[in-house]
């Protein structure tokens, strides 16, 4: 059985990692993509770094080409650094092509993004298909902004390389596997999208260390959004459609002001019905979506023709808090309690997977429980919440088709409980576990 890990303890170790790859410069491609594997390997994880070349055609798109940056600034006319991409990598525009010119500012002012609704906010903003430069600052420091000519500097390349992702797989007993999947292509942002990296960091670690336990082999991936999933799956379908049973997507995972689900294309898999099962635990009150609300890799996941079982976990989901895709969103909008949360709602939901089985009843009729202790013999005195009456229940559905999951929810009883029941009532040989 995967550890069980409910002390803060969890929860700072996540928060340290988080605010150690907070300031890498991550985008679809380059050197911050590499240095974010590279720090999640360093945790002692077993990471697979894949490569993929500039220019391949995956599906209907194409990976473009390699993003480096070293530096960027905006001197104004009296001469001062007023943007600096040492202060905040937020300040430039995501896949900005190199630039070292003198404008005015109404030249300048095309290429500057701020957010008038939001004006003590830098925005996060790219153009990854599009070759473009701009900078990104707030709108109080845009309005200051005065007439006169301005030097604007990019230091970056475009140019052919690679795009990065990450691959850990850890063998269980079963060849069926447990999906699991985040992106890796933000910059400094902590819940959208440090926390997700940093929670599946540790979900790996924890996997590592209890795989002679597992069922269930586990695949975990570690990828730029969109461009980086469709290339996984490009590259990987077949062992996808032959082997995942359920999968989920981890994204903004980092605060603790909601517990949301989004659900897959079908909306009523395995890996669905196990979240479902899990969040009412944490919050009763969770935020459940729709598809038709997506946005992030279920997208990839779930399209026609791919059809993986594969929902997504968020706490406030994205593009519905107000920090999102700004520089708010930042190491003070997460916690050490939050992310450790979010790794136990993961933990349960793969303990769930783990536990979950369909039995068959192996006895006509109801069993009789009395004789094997089970069951008062004293006649008149059972009560409708017994342990015999509980036990009958699980035995009555045994049917060779319902899972535990089905099962807790036709009988009004947590997942734990029934499973516990079921095992009873196995080790009496009353009912047997089918092959998973």
């Amino acid at each position: 059985m995967i550890g069980s890990a409910t002390n803060t303890v969890i929860g700072e170790e996540i928060y340290s990692f988080a605010s150690k790859i907070f300031p890498i410069c991550r985008s679809l491609t380059g050197s911050g993509v590499r240095h974010t594997l590279q720090e999640i390997n360093n945790l002692g994880i077993d990471l697979k770094i894949y490569k993929v070349p500039s220019g391949t055609k995956v599906y209907d798109w194409q990976v473009p080409d390699e993003w480096n940056i070293s530096d960027a600034f905006i001197i104004d006319p009296a001469g001062e650094k007023i943007l600096d991409f040492q202060d905040s990598n937020l300040h430039v525009v995501g896949y900005s092509e190199p630039i070292d010119a003198e404008l005015s500012l109404v030249e300048l002012l095309p290429h500057l993004h701020s957010l008038p609704e939001r004006p003590a906010a830098v925005p996060y903003v790219t153009s990854y298909y599009e070759r473009r430069w701009g900078f990104c600052l707030t709108e109080n420091q845009k309005k200051k902004l005065k007439p006169g000519t301005y030097r604007a500097v990019i230091k970056s390349t475009l140019e052919p390389g690679e795009m990065n992702y990450g691959e850990v797989l850890i063998q269980g007993r079963s060849s069926k596997e447990i999906f699991l999947s985040t992106y890796i292509c933000h910059p400094s942002m902590a819940n959208n999208e440090v926390s997700g990296p940093a929670v599946l960091a540790f979900i790996a670690k924890t996997l590592q260390e209890f795989k002679e336990d597992l069922n269930f082999s586990y695949r975990i991936v570690f990828i730029p959004e969109t461009i980086g999933a469709i290339a996984y799956v490009s590259r990987n379908l077949k062992v996808l459609q032959e082997r995942v049973i359920a999968g989920l997507n981890v994204t903004c995972v980092g605060d603790d002001r909601a517990y949301s689900y989004l659900p897959s294309r079908a909306g009523d898999t395995l890996a669905d019905r196990a979240l479902k099962t899990v969040l009412p635990h944490f919050d009763k009150k969770y935020k459940h979506y729709t598809f038709l609300q997506r946005g992030s890799d279920e997208r990839q996941y779930c399209a026609p023709g791919v059809d993986l079982p594969v929902c997504s976990f968020m706490r406030s989901k994205y593009g519905e808090y107000p920090e999102y895709h700004t520089s708010d969103d930042n190491l003070q909008l997460i916690s050490a309690n939050g992310l450790r949360d979010s790794f136990l709602v993961v933990q349960k939901w793969m303990q769930v997977l783990e536990r979950n089985a369909i039995y068959q009843a192996k006895i006509l009729c109801e069993p009789q429980l009395g004789k094997r202790g089970l069951y008062s013999t004293l006649g008149g005195q059972e009560t409708g919440d017994s342990l015999g009456k509980k036990l009958t229940d699980v035995f009555t559905y045994a049917d060779g088709r319902k899972d535990l999951i089905e099962v807790s929810e036709i009988i009004g009883l947590s997942f734990d409980e029934t499973a516990m029941l079921a095992q009873m009532l196995e080790e009496q040989h009353i009912i047997e576990e089918l092959e998973r």
